[in-house]
Order: structure tokens, then sequence, then C-alpha cells
């Protein structure tokens, strides 16, 4: 599957780029929790504290599962259902005005295309992965 030259650098350097930055979004979860969980709370969602250090760990267990290639399909599908889900119940640009309906597509639309991305991951779990543990495979 990884027979093209470079292909095993490039996997890993989309799996780096791909799982570092929404590790990075968990943490931030963490970092500004107060500020999500108002507007978790704004956006009518239960337990806006809980649902947002929830899906802090869920996006840094993702991340890094994609990252390291441990547990891989348990982290990518994770990712992909969150994302969707988030993408709806949070960023319903089609319920806001003016700049913030604006602000709200791009949010939607990142996490959309986002879940995109852990599919392909997901699709990929069972193969072997290059520079990886390959833990759960």
């Amino acid at each position: 599957m990884f027979e093209t030259a470079g292909a095993d650098v490039a996997f890993l350097l989309a799996r780096v780029v791909f799982g570092g930055v929404l590790a990075f979004m968990g943490l931030n979860h963490f970092q500004n929790g107060d500020e999500m969980a108002e507007y978790a709370a704004f956006k009518g969602i239960p337990a806006p504290t809980a649902s947002v250090l929830f899906s802090g760990g869920l996006l840094v267990f993702g991340g890094l599962s994609i990252l390291a290639g441990v547990l891989p399909t348990v982290g990518a599908g994770a990712l992909a259902v969150f994302l969707l889900v988030s993408a709806v119940t949070m960023h319903d640009f089609w319920n806001a005005e003016g700049e913030d309906a604006q602000t709200e597509m791009t949010q939607f639309l990142k996490n959309v295309s986002l879940s995109a991305g852990a599919l392909v991951f997901l699709a990929l779990a069972g193969a072997s992965w290059p520079l990886a543990a390959n833990v759960g495979l």
C-alpha cells in the first residue's frame, strides 16, 4: 500500500499534522474551558462543562492515536463521529445571521472536512502503517 517512493514519509507527515492539530484543538478545550462551556451552554448543549472536557479528551486521544498509530480504528472513528456531530450541533450557520453566519459556516465546513480526513485514516486503519507503533491495527 505504501510502496511509492516517499509514501511512508508523506503518510507520517499527514499523521503528524492531522493528529497534532486535533490534539492541540483538544488541549484548547482545557485551556479555555470556561469560555467554551459558556458557548456550549448558549448552543443548548447539556452539561456544557462536562461536554467541553469530554470533547477535549476525545480530541487529544484521537489526535495522538492517529499520530502514533495506536488504536487508530478507535481514534479515527471517534474523531469522525465527534466532528460531524459537533459541526451540526455547535456550528448551525443556518440559524445565525450576518457575520456570525459566516463564522459558523467556516467552522462547520472545517469540522466536516476534518471528519473526512478522519474517515480516510479509519479506512486505512487495517493496514500496517509505516513509521508507526501499529498497536491495535
